[in-house]
């Protein structure tokens, strides 16, 4: 992200560097649902606008039936927030989708807001997340911050989604493979496609088919052909330029086509395209060039990426070529978690896979289910109440620990209270499960993470943390699945990894939730 050279904003003096806005132009505050311009109104309306509230950004189960999630989008939120004004036809327009009852001041107000006194702490983009704790504590007027929040979710949703299920692919093809996100075609719309590449590449793929994606992130391209190109030739004699240059350039081949024939009536014919692939290659070897390799797009994916392997190795040994012994196989063809379950199972020689519809689709889960909820208004600690227990939020303004044991795996999240001490490395601290009594555990953590960072402060003059560029997101992403213990990773029964409170939020959560629950009446 782009941080230019400060300046006054419509005669308003700030420290603030200049941010590049969203990466799709089309995120701006009228990407919201209308309750929520209906409430900035009532919130108006009542003088309450400006009172100082927190809410936490957060999900409430793991996707794809796993037990962790990969954190993304952050920095398109604070994009967002950076360049968060109204111009006059936004106004106009919601001027004219509101009741015509609606006070005009209503609409002066909009002119003026800005998010200069907003607060957002973050978990770092890239983190491996879990249910309940906050990755995002957006603090600030509450008009305006209720007016962040379904950009925010549309920003993190999905971004977090096909993040994890990209990790997970990594996950099951193991780190010596080389995956190639191949989904522009079958994204969901231009955006989609987008995202998808950038949040793939966060979550551990190597490269991209998508040009696009390449030039506004830096993200390695990568690309093999179509069956359409091959078959567009009915015969050699369609070839017009049929010289090549040594690749040193002291030689030319006058017929190329006529050394491959030559390679191809040596090799022992095979009924596939592998015979074609290996004369031209051993042609262009004899010029000092290398061949790469072949794709697999059908077919018994083992049993012909293991033929093609032998094949190369009989080429190597037969001709004394060593390079043949490191041709690349590619697969693709509708490639999913499962798929490459079942090459693992089955052996198989592919060296790189080329994934699409079911990644970028995230085809096992349509979403994950972010929410937003108050959780403290003028310094009121606020709780929804729900009849399932899984809805029920984690009321205050928070902080978030992770906690790490001696074999340098996290251990279990802590939320507390933001005014209680952290925990200390060595001291023992009781970590109590926030709704169920008996689910509690005594911790002695070897290190001690503060999970919440300031990425947008609520006012010009405060520090914040820097946005770091999506290679270093990349590496953090990698580095924190490594750092995951086995049995949290695993796809089949994975183990829940622990979210904690501390006794002294616990019993102010059960203390509320006594307080605002109605009290029932038998007649």
């Amino acid at each position: 992200m782009e941080e230019k050279a400060n300046g006054p904003i419509e005669g308003e003096e700030s420290r603030r560097p200049v941010i590049d806005g969203p990466t799709n132009p089309m995120v701006t505050p009228l990407l919201s649902d209308l309750y929520q311009f209906t409430m900035a109104y009532a919130y108006w309306k009542a003088g309450k606008h400006n009172e100082r509230a927190v809410f936490d950004l957060y999900f409430r189960k793991n996707p794809f039936g796993g037990e962790y999630t990969v954190f993304a989008g952050l920095e398109e939120c604070i994009r967002f927030i950076a360049n968060f004004r109204f111009s006059e036809d936004e106004i106009a327009f919601i001027q004219a989708s509101l009741p015509k009852t609606c006070e005009v001041g209503f609409y002066d107000y909009l002119r003026g807001i800005d998010c200069s006194d907003v607060e957002v702490c973050a978990v770092p983009e890239g983190s491996v997340v879990f249910p309940k704790v906050p990755l995002l504590r957006v603090e600030g007027p509450i008009a305006v911050v209720q007016l962040l929040e379904t950009p925010f979710l549309n920003l993190i949703n999905y971004a977090s989604l096909v993040a994890t299920n990209a990790a997970r692919h990594r996950f099951v093809a193991g780190k010596s493979k080389l995956l190639l996100e191949f989904g522009l075609r079958r994204a969901q719309g231009p955006d989609g496609a987008i995202g998808a590449s950038k949040y793939c590449y966060m979550g551990g793929f190597d490269a991209t088919s998508n040009v696009e994606a390449g030039r506004l992130f830096g993200i390695p391209l990568r690309g093999t052909h179509s069956h359409a190109f091959v078959s567009s030739f009915m015969s050699p004699d369609e070839i017009m330029e049929k010289s090549l240059p040594s690749h040193d350039g002291t030689s030319t081949c006058e017929d190329f086509v006529s050394l491959v024939q030559t390679w191809l009536g040596k090799i022992k014919v095979m009924k596939s395209g592998i015979p074609n692939f290996c004369a031209v290659a051993l042609a262009l070897n004899d010029l000092g060039y290398k061949a790469v390799g072949i794709r697999l797009d059908s077919g018994d994916l083992a049993y012909l990426s293991s033929e093609a392997r032998k094949f190369f190795n009989s080429i190597k040994e037969e001709f004394n070529v060593p390079c043949f012994g490191k041709m690349s196989i590619t697969a693709s063809n509708d490639i999913n978690e499962e798929t490459l379950d079942a090459l693992n199972k089955q052996g198989h020689e592919i060296d790189a896979f080329g994934i699409g519809t079911y990644l970028v689709t995230c085809y096992a889960q349509a979403a994950l289910g972010c929410v937003f909820k108050l959780v403290e208004i003028n310094n009121q600690p606020r709780i929804k109440l729900s009849e399932d227990i899984s809805k029920v939020s984690i009321p205050c303004k928070k902080r978030c620990y992770r906690l790490y044991g001696k074999e340098g795996y996290p251990l279990v999240d802590i939320m507390t209270g933001d005014s209680e001490p952290p925990p200390e490395v060595a001291e023992r601290i009781l970590c109590r499960h926030p709704f169920n009594e008996s689910k509690r555990a005594y911790v002695v953590p070897q290190r001690v993470e503060e999970l919440l960072k300031c990425y947008w402060p609520g006012k010009p003059d405060e520090a914040r943390v820097k946005l770091p560029p999506l290679k270093e997101i990349r590496e953090r992403c990698i580095k924190q699945l490594e750092q995951m213990r086995p049995d949290h990773m695993r796809r089949l029964n994975p183990t829940p990894y622990k979210v904690s409170v501390s006794a002294k939020l616990y019993d102010f959560i059960h203390f509320l939730w006594l307080n605002e629950a109605p009290v029932g009446e038998l007649q």
